[in-house]
This record gives C-alpha cells, sequence and structure tokens, in this order.
C-alpha cells in the first residue's frame, strides 16, 4: 500500500505520537484505526440502507424510507427510559 504525507500542527503530530505510543502503534496505523471509527455519510447511507432492507425483511412489511424517516426514534425513547431509570434507581 502507497504511504503520502499529511501536514498537521507540531501539537498535533505530538498528541497523536503520544497517543500511539500508549497503544503499541505507529503514527500511520493510529490515523488508520482513527478513520476506519469514522464512516464517510456514503457508508452511513449504505448502512443504513442495508439496515432498513433488513427491517423490512423481517417484519414482512414494504415500509418505505419516506415513512422510516417519520417513524419515532424507537432506539433513542428507550435510551431515554433506561436513562431515568437509572437516575430514579441512583437517587
Amino acid at each position: 500500500m502507497a504511504s503520502t504525507t499529511i501536514q498537521v500542527p507540531r501539537e498535533t503530530r505530538d498528541h497523536l505520537a503520544e497517543l500511539a505510543k500508549e497503544r503499541g502503534l505507529s503514527i500511520g496505523r493510529l490515523v488508520e484505526a482513527l478513520a476506519a471509527e469514522q464512516p464517510t455519510a456514503a457508508q452511513r447511507a449504505e448502512r443504513l440502507a442495508a439496515d432498513r432492507e433488513v427491517v423490512r425483511r423481517e417484519i414482512g412489511i414494504d415500509i418505505s424510507d419516506e415513512e422510516f424517516d417519520q417513524a419515532p426514534d424507537v432506539l433513542g425513547n428507550i435510551y431515554k427510559i433506561a436513562a431515568e431509570k437509572a437516575r430514579t434507581a441512583a437517587a
């Protein structure tokens, strides 16, 4: 694989070097790992489309993308309920 040079401020380079050292990686490998953790808009759109197809197949109903977009945020609501229960239990 060909490599390239990325110019960053010295402070950023030093920060990346410290992070890489802590993880036992080179700066290049650290940057690769960080980039792999951040999907592009196109990759996120592909994942969303694939996830919607799984839902359609699993429930056996053809839901349009517009209907998905208008649906409530079920997972977000579950997180909110769980957070409220955790706060109540801690009190």
